[in-house]
């Protein structure tokens, strides 16, 4: 099965809205990938952009898809991953979110979701919740329940784009992190100690958004978690997402044996914090809507 599908249709066999790989693996680690496909369901059609368009950063994350599939085979241990384009409706944003259903995305106006909110057209808006957000996010409540003896640690895969509105990025990876600084300080540490590798802190863009992947499946629950950020420039072809994700299991092995990992731990969120608190916070990266 091909989880991703140029153009942006999918194929008539891939009509459920995840894809859940290696369900019995060890349940040590939970593998996700929310922006993993760039396909549509049937009906859709290509939401009125041109195909062109789904080749591009704002339909899925470049290359992550590949990496997430690696490292689940890497760690033996589940994964789930989205089957259908972000622009569909955005998994890794709260359901009370404005940019759930993006209109404009880097300059594309996608006009087959021009009314698609809960004040327009809310029978489509609460269509999409019902088919393809909330499956995705039992499938994952699913997993963790199979794992109630164990406390897994969820590894979260995206890319982003080598270059922002004229901008080089310098990182080759980055760490998104909220409070729970359990796995996030670990990975940072180990990953500077290679030779020439720019690693963000919570670069290129902020970990700490309400509502999203993390904060519903991580956070809530006081499960370590963390969100890998690789450039797409290096995980573009198989080599680079094999290689990225043997690199990233052989970190998360090491980081393992943390003390405190394999513990419930409710460290909360800067998100929750009073407005004048998350403010001076957002020092730590870009605004999430500025995404790409």
């Amino acid at each position: 099965m091909q989880s991703q599908t140029r153009g942006g249709t999918s194929s008539q066999g891939d009509l459920l809205p995840f894809e859940l790989i290696n369900p019995e693996g060890d349940s040590g680690f939970l593998v996700l990938c929310d922006h993993a496909s760039n396909a549509l369901p049937p009906g859709y059609g290509t939401l009125g952009l041109s195909p062109a368009e789904f080749e591009r950063h704002i339909a899925y994350d470049i290359g992550a898809a590949g990496v997430a599939r690696g490292l689940s085979a890497a760690l033996d241990c589940p994964a789930v991953l989205a089957r259908f384009s972000r622009l569909l409706i955005d998994l890794n944003r709260g359901p009370d979110d404005p940019t759930l259903v993006m209109k404009l995305s880097d300059g594309a106006i996608v006009q087959g979701n021009r009314e698609v909110d809960p004040f327009q057209n809310r029978a489509e808006f609460e269509h999409r919740l019902a088919q393809f957000y909330r499956p995705y996010h039992s499938a994952i409540e699913a997993v963790l329940a199979r794992t109630a003896d164990t406390v897994p640690a969820i590894i979260s895969i995206h890319s982003f784009t080598p270059h922002w509105r004229g901008r080089t990025r310098p990182w080759h990876a980055g760490i998104l992190w909220d409070m729970d600084d359990r796995l996030p300080a670990e990975l940072l540490r180990l990953m500077r100690l290679e030779p020439g590798l720019v690693v963000g802190d919570n670069e290129p863009y902020s970990g700490r958004l309400k509502g999203d992947c993390l904060y519903r499946h991580g956070t809530a629950r006081g499960l370590p978690h963390v969100l890998i950020e690789i450039r797409q420039d290096l995980i573009v072809e198989a080599a680079g997402q094999s290689e990225w994700a043997a690199r990233i299991a052989q970190w998360l092995r090491e980081a393992e044996a943390l003390p405190g990992l394999r513990e419930v731990r409710h460290y909360g969120s800067h998100a929750d914090m009073p407005r004048n608190t998350q403010d001076e916070e957002m020092r730590y990266g870009q605004e999430h809507t500025d995404r790409a």
